[in-house]
């Protein structure tokens, strides 16, 4: 790539050194521990910072890709051109209003879910083992055991790609399974306001425990992944047809079905994107052949091939 060094050099005037990253390998930045490099890697501390950096970019037509955790990602070999924009410490603020729990997009979801089981809130015990941050939750409606963001969240804060700062309320976040509005708009969450229950604490960390020991036993947390692979099918578990075609344990260079739990892709030492990419398409075809049922990856893939 070439550096645009007048943009660096704006940069740098709005943001420390350590903020930002140029040509960096997004394998250091993803759970999955593959991916080529970003052309520009920044941390933004707030909205503010968030909506200079937007507006440096549109004055030097750079595009820009949002990413949270760096879950349920897979970012290709080619990397990103442009800038990713990730969220870290500052960003992860979070503080109790009553029934409510107001925090920055950075923020990981188990540390919501504590912090709302030590307030004696109910109803984010469903994330306490969901691999993400709260900005990525929201943009993907992530859930499990049942629950979903969508029936928690109650505000969101995101900054536009000019600079602007928006809110969102309940009719406007068009929820649905693995969805949301924020997948097509293009701006950045960047702060969530939660809704939740009064609740007992003990029982609130018990079912959390309960949670959290059925999470450790059925799935490869030990593996660089991107967590669930593929999106549930409508009447089955994409684990379990995965499964019932004999699939686990499967390797394609370093990528592999997990034999722990078959709806998960690890990277089982020096994966390529190419590799899990080849994985996907195999486990597909398979899939569809025997059982005749397609299978999608819920995993985003960004970047260039």
């Amino acid at each position: 790539m070439e550096i645009n060094q007048a943009f660096v050099d704006e940069l740098g005037e709005i943001l420390p050194k350590e903020q930002f990253y140029i040509n960096e390998p997004m394998c250091k930045h993803t759970t999955f521990n593959i991916g080529g490099p970003a052309d520009y890697l920044i941390f933004p501390a707030d909205m503010m910072q968030l909506a200079q950096i937007f507006k440096l970019l549109n004055k030097h037509d750079i595009p820009s890709t949002i990413l949270g955790n760096g879950s349920n990602v897979l970012v290709l070999d080619k990397g990103i051109r442009g800038a990713v924009i990730k969220f870290h410490a500052p960003m992860s603020y979070k503080r109790c209003e009553g029934n409510r729990i107001v925090a920055g997009a950075g923020a990981y979801l188990k540390h919501i879910s504590q912090f709302a089981a030590d307030n004696g809130l109910s109803g984010m015990e469903f994330a306490c083992g969901i691999p993400g941050s709260l900005g990525g939750a929201v943009f993907m409606n992530a859930g499990a055991y049942d629950g979903e963001m969508k029936n928690v969240v109650k505000e969101v804060k995101t900054v536009t790609t000019t600079g602007k700062i928006l809110t969102y309320g309940p009719d406007e976040f068009n929820f649905g399974y693995r969805h949301s509005v924020f997948q097509a708009n293009g701006q950045a969450i960047s702060e969530v306001t939660l809704e939740l229950q009064p609740g007992n604490k003990d029982e609130i960390q018990a079912k959390m425990d309960d949670y959290t020991q059925r999470r450790e036993s059925k799935q490869p947390l030990e593996m660089p992944s991107a967590g669930s692979t593929f999106k549930r099918p409508e009447g089955y578990y994409a684990g379990t047809l995965i499964d019932n075609t004999g699939l686990k344990g499967l390797q394609v260079g370093g990528a592999q079905i997990s034999t722990k739990h078959a709806g998960f892709v690890v990277n089982s030492g020096n994966a390529t994107a190419q590799d899990v990419l080849n994985l996907i398409k195999e486990v597909q075809d398979r899939v569809y052949k025997e059982k005749g049922v397609k299978l999608y990856p819920e995993v985003r893939i960004i970047g260039e091939q």
